[in-house]
């Protein structure tokens, strides 16, 4: 399908499948909040133009007031859940994170969607934790459930390429397989366009897949492109991926991985023309609404939109849009 210039033909096949998953003509998306608490990063991924150096002038640590004032207006806007995500800190331990959590739930009734695998990687090497004792702490001080970034492209030889001190393709596993161990649900994510090859781009679906069938953990699936500008990777990737490659990789996507229920069409990255098409590509879901986004915005990208520019665009592709929970629940009247 990668080699094939028929991207109708594979769009076709892929909404096939999402009409099978999802009969009843519903696209889904939700209102809540990517929270940054810190850019200090230890690992200088080649692809990110958001992290800053331990020490650096420009980094910052969210102080938890601050933390807490973004949560109530997100749940002023309508919200239903955190995304809450930053750098590899080398002095945050474990208890910071127990006690921001734990206070979070006292505060506010929200779902808490948080840290990527290398961040509980990093959480557990600093604070001296096996990983199963680490995400099991965050789960009973709060943590709700666990995002797929960090993925990237699941091959260690594009890993070691665009972000050499960043954790394996072994480690990003066993975060995920633990955590669905743990009875947590978490998301699965690809970054494609760094210059990997076909082959490892399906190395990725493979791996992704297999956890699947093992473990039913994964509650849906986002691809979206890489953003070279302002990155140190952006050097020697000359072209960003193309909204034709875009499509075909989201379609690929929902007929490799139809043993997960969802698939996200981003808006974010590819702009909201090319997420509207993507609904007949396969996706079902078009995210956030995104009331603050940090780290791809650092790296060039400024597409916004509203919930009612959402609610617009998915009506116009011939389907309902309904507001939906963290969990994909879209139990919302609206």
């Amino acid at each position: 399908m990668y080699a094939s210039n028929d991207l109708i033909g594979i769009g076709m096949e892929a909404d096939a499948v999402r009409r099978r998953l999802h009969p009843e003509g519903v696209v889904s998306y939700i209102i809540d909040r990517n929270i940054n608490y810190t850019n200090f990063c230890t690992e200088y991924c080649s692809f990110c133009a958001f992290y800053r150096p331990m020490g650096h002038k420009e980094g910052y640590v969210l102080d938890q007031d601050v933390i807490f004032d973004k949560i109530q207006e997100t749940i002023d806007l309508g919200g239903t859940g955190i995304l809450m995500q930053g750098g590899l800190h080398a002095d945050l331990k474990i208890e910071w994170y127990e006690v921001l959590l734990r206070n979070i739930k006292t505060r506010f009734r929200i779902h808490t969607h948080c840290f990527s695998a290398s961040e509980i990687t990093n959480i557990a090497e600093v604070s001296g934790l096996t990983l199963r004792d680490t995400i099991a702490r965050l789960r009973d001080a709060g943590l709700d459930s666990i995002p797929g970034g960090g993925a990237e492209i699941l091959d260690d030889a594009v890993r070691y390429r665009i972000s050499r001190l960043k954790g394996t393709t072994q480690q990003w596993i066993d975060v995920h397989r633990t955590a669905h161990a743990l009875g947590m649900s978490t998301t699965a994510t690809m970054m494609f366009g760094t210059g990997e090859t076909m082959e490892q781009r399906v190395n990725h679906f493979e791996i992704v897949r297999q956890i699947q069938e093992d473990t039913g953990g994964f509650t849906a699936f986002i691809p979206w492109s890489f953003q070279r500008e302002n990155t140190s990777l952006g050097r020697f990737i000359k072209e960003e991926a193309t909204a034709v490659e875009y499509l075909q990789t989201l379609a690929i996507s929902r007929i490799y991985l139809d043993n997960i229920l969802n698939v996200q069409s981003s808006w974010v990255t590819p702009g909201l023309k090319t997420c509207q098409v993507g609904l007949r590509f396969g996706g079902n879901d078009v995210g956030s609404i995104m009331i603050e986004e940090n780290v791809v915005s650092a790296a060039g990208t400024h597409n916004r939109a509203s919930e009612e520019e959402l609610r617009r665009m998915i009506r116009d592709a011939g389907f309902v849009p309904k507001q939906r929970d963290t969990l994909y629940r879209t139990y919302f009247l609206n």
